[in-house]
């Protein structure tokens, strides 16, 4: 198949994504969640810690009608409302139902495939040429995949995410030091920013072809299955062998094998506080919580969230 480039991708792809974001949620076909927003440095990394109390009450996926039935697939045959535009011929893009950075979109295999399986060329090649359409029009996306139970991956249907970073940045304007924050997969080669788990990256080149990506991105995998399981060969295809957490942006792959998907937070006097879990986001530098105490106590204390992110993964 010949390679995947920009040229595949609407060329106004952001502009699409934001008339079809703005539209679906004017229409309440979708959910946006605003959230309050600090940047804690635990280890002197700046972390964006975003606070959404609504999120909590995000409605729950319609449960199978018959007691063997499938599982509802919003992925299987999404509605026109919430699709972006399709990517022939094997990829759609669509919106993030539930929505806590604004024009959050997805990237999802038209054929049913499984999220613990590894990546595919043309998966890698798809969320590349998302990338190259923002950075055309001036913009950067972060996209993120989620593998594994202790991923925080919540869909079975094979799906990358997509966020602008301007929008990731919603707030930070207001905030103390906000301007510090930038895309933690790319700043992980600054040997002070010192992370309390095990990433593997490399760089990106935009003279890259799609079988270089789809080769570093497997590179990753190997190295990550080593660190796991040291002296077992990591195979290439089908099935994930471990839990793992795969970010992508114009400059750079980031990739952390996972352990547990969150952490328990305790304050003081050891009593739990609430559990704090994180997803693929962990790579770009956020985290986020759902309850007040949480908010309060990552605040007051922010070395809690490098015990979280030291109990996620492989200890580096």
């Amino acid at each position: 198949m010949a390679e995947m480039t920009s040229s595949i991708v609407p060329l106004n792809l952001p502009r699409l994504v934001k008339i079809a974001f703005d539209k679906a949620r004017v229409n309440g076909d979708l959910t946006y969640y605003s959230t309050q927003v600090a940047l804690l440095t635990p280890n002197s990394i700046p972390f964006q810690l975003r606070f959404s109390p609504a999120l909590a009450l995000k409605p729950k996926a319609p449960k199978p009608k018959e007691p063997n039935g499938k599982p509802f697939n919003p992925f299987e045959n999404p509605s026109p409302a919430m699709l972006v535009t399709e990517l022939p011929p094997s990829h759609r893009l669509v919106l993030n139902k539930f929505a806590v950075v604004p024009e959050h979109f997805i990237l999802i295999t038209k054929e049913m495939k499984p999220q613990t399986h590894l990546l595919e060329k043309d998966d890698i090649a798809a969320t590349f040429a998302c990338i190259q359409a923002y950075r055309t029009d001036g913009q950067e996306l972060f996209a993120f995949f989620n593998s594994g139970p202790h991923s925080g991956a919540s869909q079975p249907h094979r799906h990358l995410q997509l966020l602008p970073v301007e929008r990731m940045k919603d707030g930070l304007e207001d905030v103390d030091r906000g301007s510090e924050w930038a895309v933690l997969a790319e700043r992980l080669t600054e040997s002070e920013k010192v992370l309390p788990f095990n990433v593997f990256t490399t760089d990106m080149h935009l003279d890259m072809n799609a079988e270089e990506r789809h080769r570093a991105y497997l590179d990753l995998y190997r190295r990550a299955v080593e660190a796991v399981f040291p002296g077992r060969g990591a195979h290439t295809e089908g099935e994930a062998e471990i839990s793992y957490n795969f970010a992508m942006t114009s400059r750079s792959m980031a990739l952390c094998p996972r352990a547990a998907e969150g952490a328990m937070l305790k304050n003081k006097s050891g009593e739990d506080v609430g559990l704090v879990s994180l997803n693929g986001t962990v790579l770009a530098g956020t985290a986020l919580v759902k309850n007040q105490a949480e908010w309060d106590a990552l605040r007051e204390d922010p070395d809690m969230l490098l015990d979280v992110l030291k109990s996620i993964g492989l200890p580096s």
